[in-house]
């Protein structure tokens, strides 16, 4: 489907810069071919280490997409040599969001000095700084939102009413559809570890009340998953440049054929063909993202629940460093994978997670609720079984759960230790419920597929970008 865009008249140049986290990353990624293949000119700013990412995209449009490599500044928070969040944790990303900041003067000397410079930015909304550079350069900065619209609000809000907020056990967002409130403990981590008078924590906080400042937003969602949110947003903003493109991982390289679609391609043979004896609709997939490492306590109880559920299962587990799978980080209960053997399958490490949600074996995603995961339980038309952790988490549960009705949550908290009997219920509850979700999830699915077609929403915004963009001048 993404392979049908038409390459238009060449087009302006400009410069995408994404933030290292995979999650952020990938979906710019996406992002720039859909540009790319809509004739635009790219220059994509990337430090060092971050260049393989790249590989598939430079390869795909060798004559539009040019890497700019830049040095990664220093930190004194960030050991020599790394790059990227996934080396750091969740909380590296004040850290890293400060470092980056120190590309502000290079960047733009690189600018005045180029013979064809930019005539655009499009940058992660981690990456708010560039909005006071686009303003230096006089050209139009776009944030790309790797999240959902109701975050991006409940960010928003959050930023500009700070110190208020943080006296609160919880805070009602009375003015975005459906009022949701959260506890002082569910709210986004970045907004929860800036510290006032701290200067990294400042500068983030400036950044990202400097997104809502830009010319145009651009959000990995769709239309029929945040119609409400996304019509508050375009109301608080004032205009219509808020363009909904997603998922944008139905619209990337791998999904058109230029991706590496066959790496891991036995392990990919061995799942399916495990989930090709099971039953329709019969399988829950368990992961927690890539950054995510359970303990020794939280193993033992998901693998009691998983065992006591009796529920078929694919439960991918994160390895830690050798002192970490010492102290039990992610190593699976003794005996577990024997007495499982034909009920449950483990996978350690990478897993074709976006091939095992699309089985029809599969019907539900046990899930810390990242929003890369939420789109994709969405595009596998899968239902969700919430366990919201950190970050975005508990907004993603809440939209999920609450207004789509297409998830259940059965826990919470990076470091609560589930009561196994309660679990294993709740698994099999969600996995055994008799239409109402289930349905709704497919629902949802079609809506997905739709708005990614030709024609459908995603694309339609995707070339109304383009289009307005070079209206502008860009």
């Amino acid at each position: 489907m993404a392979a049908n865009a038409t390459r238009s008249k060449p087009e302006a140049h400009i410069l995408v810069f994404p933030y290292p986290a995979q999650g952020h990353m990938l979906a710019l990624l996406d992002l720039t071919h859909q540009l790319a293949l809509r004739g635009l000119t790219i220059t994509i700013l990337v430090t060092p280490k971050n260049l393989p990412f790249l590989s598939p995209l430079l390869s795909s449009h060798p004559s539009s997409v040019t890497p700019l490599v830049f040095p990664f500044p220093s930190h004194p928070l960030i050991p020599p040599g790394v790059e990227h969040v996934k080396d750091l944790g969740n909380s590296g990303n004040i850290p890293v969001m400060a470092a980056l900041g120190k590309l502000h003067d290079p960047l733009f000397h690189w600018f005045n000095s180029h013979s064809n410079p930019p005539v655009a930015i499009i940058s992660d909304f981690f990456l708010g700084w560039t909005q006071h550079l686009a303003a230096r350069l006089q050209i139009p900065r776009i944030a790309f939102f790797s999240i959902s619209t109701l975050l991006i609000s409940i960010f928003d809000y959050l930023w500009n009413n700070a110190e208020k907020v943080k006296s609160l056990d919880e805070v009602e967002f009375g003015h975005l559809p459906g009022s949701p409130i959260f506890k002082q403990e569910h709210l986004p981590s970045l907004f929860k570890c800036c510290k006032q008078s701290d200067p990294d924590s400042e500068f983030v906080k400036d950044g990202c009340i400097a997104n809502m400042k830009s010319w145009a937003c651009i959000l990995n969602t769709l239309d029929a998953l945040e119609a409400r949110n996304i019509q508050c947003l375009r109301t608080h903003l004032g205009h219509h440049r808020i363009f909904t493109v997603g998922p944008l991982s139905l619209t990337g390289l791998e999904v058109s054929g230029g991706g590496n679609s066959g790496s891991g391609s036995d392990q990919n043979d061995q799942v399916l063909n495990w989930l090709d004896r099971c039953p329709d609709g019969s399988v829950v997939y368990v992961c927690f993202g890539s950054q995510k490492l359970l303990s020794k306590e939280q193993m033992e109880a998901l693998a009691k629940g998983l065992e006591k559920s009796g529920t078929r299962f694919i439960w991918v587990v994160k390895s830690g460093t050798i002192r970490q799978q010492e102290e039990g980080y992610g190593v699976v209960p003794d005996g577990l994978e024997e007495r499982m053997r034909g009920q449950g399958l483990v996978i350690k490490g990478w897993a074709p997670q976006v091939l095992i949600l699309n089985h029809k074996a599969v019907g539900g995603f046990l899930s810390h609720c990242g929003w890369n995961s939420v789109l994709e339980a969405i595009v596998g038309g899968v239902i969700t079984l919430a366990w919201p952790m950190e970050a975005d988490q508990y907004v993603n549960a809440s939209l999920l759960v609450d207004d789509m009705g297409v998830g259940v949550r059965v826990s919470e908290g990076a470091h609560s230790i589930p009561d196994s009997d309660k679990l294993g219920r709740a698994i099999a509850d969600a996995m055994t419920e008799g239409g109402g979700m289930k349905a709704e999830a497919k629902h949802l699915k079609k809506k997905a597929l739709e708005a990614v077609s030709h024609g459908g929403s995603s694309m339609r915004d995707l070339d109304r970008f383009v289009e307005q963009l070079s209206q502008h001048g860009a």
